[in-house]
This record gives C-alpha cells, sequence and structure tokens, in this order.
C-alpha cells in the first residue's frame, strides 16, 4: 500500500486564485481547481470542505497580505486619518497581479449574504472614527472614495489604467485631497 499523497493548501489556494484571475468569479469552482492541480475533486474538497470555504480561505489570505502592508505602513494604532493614508498607499503600493487576483475574489465573496456582509464591515472600519465635521476629515474620507474608485476601475477591467497613470492618480490624491492642495 502506497503513501496517501499529500496536498498542499498553498497550491490549492494558489490556483483557485489563478483561476479567478484567468476566468474571473464564474470559473471558481470545486472541478475547475481539481482539474488545474491535476487531483480530484475529494482532494480539494479533503484540504477545504466546500466552495465556500476555499473562497473564505483565499479572502483569508489575502486580507493577512494586505493587512500586514497595511500596518506596516500605518503602524499598530494609526488614527482614522493615518488609517485611510496607509490604506491609500498600500492599494498604490500593491502589486498588480495580486491586486488584480482581489478585485476578483470580491466579486465572488459578494455574491453570498454572508460575504456581502463582511465586506461591507471592512470597507466601513476603514472610515470608521473619522470626524467628517472637520476638512481633515472630510477629505480622508474623500481620499478612501477615490481610492477605491480607482482600485475598482482599474482592477475589474472597466478602465485602462497604466501604472504611470495609477502612480499620477495616487500623487494627486495626496495632493489635492489628503493634504487639500496645500502642497
Amino acid at each position: 500500500m502506497g503513501r496517501q499523497r499529500s496536498i498542499d493548501r498553498d497550491k490549492v489556494l494558489d490556483t483557485a486564485e489563478e483561476i479567478v484571475a484567468t476566468q474571473g468569479a464564474a470559473g471558481l469552482t470545486i472541478d475547475a481547481v481539481a482539474k488545474a492541480m491535476g487531483i480530484s475533486k475529494g482532494g480539494v474538497q479533503y484540504c477545504f470542505g466546500s466552495k465556500d470555504a476555499l473562497i473564505d480561505a483565499m479572502f483569508d489570505r489575502w486580507g493577512s497580505a494586505y493587512e500586514t502592508l497595511f500596518t506596516v505602513i500605518a503602524g499598530d494604532d494609526p488614527s482614522p486619518q493615518t488609517a485611510v493614508r496607509a490604506h491609500m498607499l498600500a492599494t498604490q503600493s500593491s502589486d498588480q497581479t495580486a491586486s488584480a487576483k482581489a478585485a476578483g475574489l470580491m466579486a465572488t465573496l459578494i455574491q453570498t449574504p454572508e460575504h456581502l456582509a463582511s465586506t461591507r464591515e471592512w470597507y466601513r472600519s476603514r472610515i470608521a472614527g473619522l470626524d467628517l465635521t472637520t476638512e481633515e476629515g472630510k477629505r480622508a474620507r474623500l481620499a478612501f472614495l477615490a481610492t477605491e474608485g480607482a482600485f475598482m476601475l482599474r482592477y475589474f477591467g472597466l478602465m485602462d489604467i497604466d501604472q504611470a497613470e495609477w502612480e499620477t492618480m495616487f500623487a494627486d490624491m495626496q495632493a489635492l485631497i489628503l493634504t487639500g492642495g496645500d502642497k
């Protein structure tokens, strides 16, 4: 009797992310992941149990990478304005491939009520605590919205934005929104 082949969860996640990046959210199935890896559907299910659990694991991995970058920029206990600036800088500097995968994953996540709810909570938490009675708070909220708009336009393929334009957009957001035009 041969030794049972072990399945690397990270490789399964890599494959699932690649499917989302190349085929879109609709292409992500247990069967598609299994075929791409050359394993059985049962092997994928052994690792994750269900497609929802696979999606949760993909989101957790992407979220952990983002949070690590965010914390490096923002520190451990950022002010609400610093959190928005860190979000903006983390979004600007994130790897294009990873961001495209995250956008595809986001499209997958919002298809179910439980994932939509957690996504809404995450977005709301990013601007929680801003004092919207101040110009600084209003500018920070606007910078957050502009960041997310740029991200979605670029990574959902709604607007072709090359790297030079991407960098210019973020420089403009920094100069015109966060500092109020005071360079």
